[in-house]
């Protein structure tokens, strides 16, 4: 895959943000700097990169999709609050893949798991006005 200067600015600001940004938050991030980039060049880019395995599309029932720069195989939870989208690691469901291969042959190429939960920070934010 061939990286424009638009292509890198657009997969760098991914991979620096820490909760997964939508393509519009993306757009934002990066406007000021580049008046020349256009939204619908940040969703042709994230999709591209995504379906070239650089980036992870997380799809969101409810909103917007999110990007993640982690390709490996982890979970994610979205805040009921403040919509952000964080990084779960659960161990304990790594084996699914093979179980579901024993009980019913079929193979499993790819387990996805949004988790939706109140976020440390919101929780703490209840909290405290309470």
């Amino acid at each position: 895959m061939n990286f424009s200067k638009q292509r890198e600015l657009i997969y760098n600001r991914v991979m620096k943000y820490p909760t997964h940004p939508t393509a519009e938050e993306v757009y934002r991030s990066l406007k000021n700097e580049n008046p020349n980039l256009s939204l619908g060049t940040v969703y042709r880019n994230l999709n591209q990169l995504s379906e070239a395995g650089m980036l992870l599309k997380i799809p969101i029932a409810d909103g917007s999709d999110r990007f993640d720069g982690r390709t490996d195989c982890h979970y994610h939870m979205i805040c009921e609050k403040c919509l952000r989208v964080f990084d779960v690691e659960l161990g304990c469901l790594d084996d699914i893949p093979q179980t579901v291969m024993k009980s019913t042959g079929h193979q499993i190429t790819k387990v996805t798991l949004n988790l939706k939960g109140i976020c440390r920070e919101c929780l703490s934010a209840e909290r405290s006005e309470q």
